[in-house]
C-alpha cells in the first residue's frame, strides 16, 4: 500500500455556526407574547389556537438559521452549500470584532462572498487568486478563526505544491 501525500492526510476542520442557547427562549417567549396578543385582540376565535399555532412556528422559523456549516477538506473549503477549491486560495486572515466590522462596512467589495452571522463576533477573510472569478474574497464568520485560517493557509499551501511538482 503507498502512502498518502500529506495534502490528503491533513485533519479536517469541521464547524457548525449554531444559534447561541439565547436564541430559544427568546423565540418561544416572543412567540407566546404574540399568540396572547392575537388572543386578546380576536375574541372570536378560541383562545388556545394562536398559541398552538405561534409557538411552534417561533421555534421551526429559526432552524434554518442553525444548520450553517463550515468544512475544510484537503481540496475544498466548504461554507453551507458554497464550494472553494483551497488551490485559489493566496491568503486568509483571521479578524476579530473590530476586523470582522471594518471587512464587512463600507469599504467592502461589492463582489465579496460574504456569510456572517452577527452573534458570532469573529471571521476569517480568504483573499483569492482567480482570473476566471470575480469574487476578490471570501469573509466567513467562525467561532476559531485562527485555527481554521492556519489550516486554510496550510491547506492551500500544499494543494498549490502538489499540483505545481
Amino acid at each position: 500500500m503507498t502512502p498518502e501525500s500529506p495534502a490528503r492526510t491533513l485533519a479536517a476542520h469541521r464547524e457548525r455556526l449554531s444559534l447561541p442557547w439565547w436564541a430559544w427562549p427568546a423565540a418561544l417567549l416572543s412567540g407566546t407574547i404574540l399568540a396572547a396578543e392575537l388572543t386578546f385582540g380576536l375574541p372570536d376565535i378560541p383562545w388556545w389556537l394562536p398559541f398552538v399555532v405561534l409557538v411552534p412556528l417561533s421555534v421551526l422559523l429559526l432552524l434554518p438559521l442553525n444548520r450553517l456549516r463550515i468544512a475544510v477538506t484537503p481540496t475544498e473549503f466548504q461554507v453551507d452549500d458554497a464550494r472553494l477549491p483551497v488551490a485559489v486560495i493566496s491568503d486568509v486572515v483571521a479578524l476579530d470584532a473590530a476586523g470582522k466590522r471594518e471587512a464587512l462596512g463600507v469599504g467592502a467589495h461589492p463582489y465579496a462572498f460574504v456569510v456572517q452571522r452577527p452573534w458570532i463576533p469573529t471571521a476569517v477573510q480568504v483573499v483569492l487568486d482567480d482570473p476566471a472569478d470575480p469574487t476578490p474574497y471570501w469573509v466567513v464568520s467562525t467561532r476559531k478563526p485562527v485555527e481554521l485560517a492556519t489550516l486554510l493557509l496550510e491547506v492551500s499551501r500544499r494543494e498549490r505544491a502538489e499540483r505545481s511538482s
